[in-house]
């Protein structure tokens, strides 16, 4: 029995199968970047931005998709797939360009639906209604908040509120839009009780999701000047998986956990070690939830594991 709301259990109750997500790279920049709101981008950003760089190699939107649908095809044997604009600020420039994006993938084969990765501070009524207008069979915004704290958002370099947040949230709702929630446990500063009210702040909000990212260092970021200086010492793997337990423990139970732990590339990673050990820190929390009884929204559904978190899987890799 699963005792979180994994991803890949939601895509295969909602679509019968897998469903892959295909990342891609629009070439988008960001305001936090570009010098309208900094130039310095977020502490704990890599300078490249994440995504896999195809785009900066000159492949177009449908070659990008081509490309991962064939891999994953034969990897996972997948047929269906959720388009990933990841890298950057994919709702950051003029309502044109974000069209032409759009007009790009909607015809692309096998795919269902668009993830979009964007900042609360770049959206508005005529971009979400131009995105909610496209047939897709589901439209997911995978919007940045790392936390509920002003005070954090402001050290960490964010350039925006929590209030961007719950604005953005609640249009996107009204519009039919799922948002999912991206938050970082471990921020310099922060506290476990910290944490535990950025997901207080999001249980409130009409949000469908969540992914949850450890904070580990990058080469050539501030987060890494203030960790070789001894100013930021990152969570250990028990602290991290400590923190993720009582997260979910308070976690409304109809969220969709997209993520639990971030995930480096190998040639970027600084510290903590332990960050690139992916499934073993899903083992890890996984046998954690079992050994102590704890389940996604225990705190408000006491008795009994949702029925929902289980569905119909054949493994737990995407979206746990």
């Amino acid at each position: 029995m699963n005792r979180y709301y994994s991803l890949s259990t939601y895509l295969r109750t909602r679509f019968g199968e897998r469903v892959q997500k295909i990342p891609l790279d629009a070439g988008f920049s960001c305001p936090n970047r570009d010098g309208t709101i900094s130039r310095n981008g977020c502490i704990f950003c890599n300078p490249n931005g994440s995504g896999t760089g195809l785009g900066s190699k000159g492949l177009s939107l449908k070659e990008q998709y081509l490309f991962w649908q064939e891999k994953f095809s034969k990897k996972y044997k997948a047929k269906l797939f959720l388009a990933y604009l990841q890298s950057y600020t994919n709702t950051y420039g003029p309502l044109k360009k974000i069209e032409e994006i759009l007009e790009q993938l909607k015809n692309l084969p096998g795919l269902v639906g668009l993830c979009l990765g964007t900042r609360p501070d770049c959206l508005d009524n005529d971009k979400l209604n131009l995105l909610a207008s496209y047939p897709f069979q589901e439209i997911w915004l995978d919007l940045g908040l790392q936390s509920s704290n002003n005070r954090t958002l402001e050290l960490i370099n964010r350039g925006h509120k929590a209030e961007d947040f719950t604005r953005a949230a609640t249009l996107a709702h009204k519009m039919g839009i799922k948002t999912c929630a991206h938050i970082i446990a471990g921020l310099p500063r922060e506290t476990l009780e910290d944490f535990l009210e950025t997901i207080d702040f999001l249980n409130k909000l009409p949000i469908s999701g969540i992914k949850i990212h450890n904070l580990y260092i990058c080469k050539d970021t501030p987060l890494a000047k203030l960790w070789r200086t001894g100013v930021y010492k990152p969570l250990t793997m028990d602290e991290y998986i400590l923190w993720l337990e009582r997260a979910l423990f308070s976690l409304r139970p109809d969220i969709v956990i997209h993520r639990l732990n971030g995930d480096p590339a190998p040639n970027e990673l600084l510290a903590p070690d332990w960050a690139s050990q992916k499934h073993v820190i899903l083992k890890k929390i996984k046998q954690s939830l079992v050994d102590k009884n704890l389940w996604q929204g225990k705190s408000s559904h006491p008795d009994t594991i949702p029925p929902w978190f289980e569905g119909s899987r054949e493994d737990g890799k995407l979206g746990s």
